[in-house]
């Protein structure tokens, strides 16, 4: 399970999100927040430049390709999101002593990572459930 948790409770925007034994900050950009880590949207994108990355490298290490470097840009045009247009862009360079039939392997394979079928061929059903509120230790 994630948890997202306030950090301070008194003020300001940032949170902490724990997954596993892991945590990061996650803000809202200024002007509406302090920009204490990456806002929602940068997590969002991040995960599909992780997953094509982590995807390259699994597939390389399995069929002996010679990887040295993975580098993933994700470029947001997010100017459409409203209308139900959301475009994220991924610019992938790979080196390595590596045929060119093998380069080209390894973006195939990048488009079949499993974050970007997630975001481009799945209907993701979300279900918000509100806890139930702790009483006020002053009873009101």
């Amino acid at each position: 399970m994630i948890v997202v948790e306030r950090i301070d409770p008194n003020g300001g925007s940032a949170h902490r999100i724990s997954i596993r034994g892991h945590e990061i900050v996650a803000d809202m950009s200024a002007p509406d927040g302090d920009d204490a880590g990456p806002d929602p949207h940068d997590l969002y994108d991040s995960a599909l430049g992780a997953c094509k990355a982590m995807t390259m490298l699994w597939y390389a290490q399995r069929n002996g390709i010679p990887v040295e470097n993975i580098h993933v840009g994700v470029v947001r045009d997010a100017s459409q999101e409203r209308a139900g247009i959301y475009k994220l862009t991924t610019r992938i360079a790979v080196t390595g002593p590596m045929s060119d039939e093998q380069h080209e392997k390894l973006i195939a394979v990048a488009a079949k990572c499993p974050v970007h079928k997630l975001m481009s061929e799945v209907e993701t059903q979300i279900e918000t459930i509100a806890v139930p509120r702790v009483s006020d230790p002053e009873g009101r």
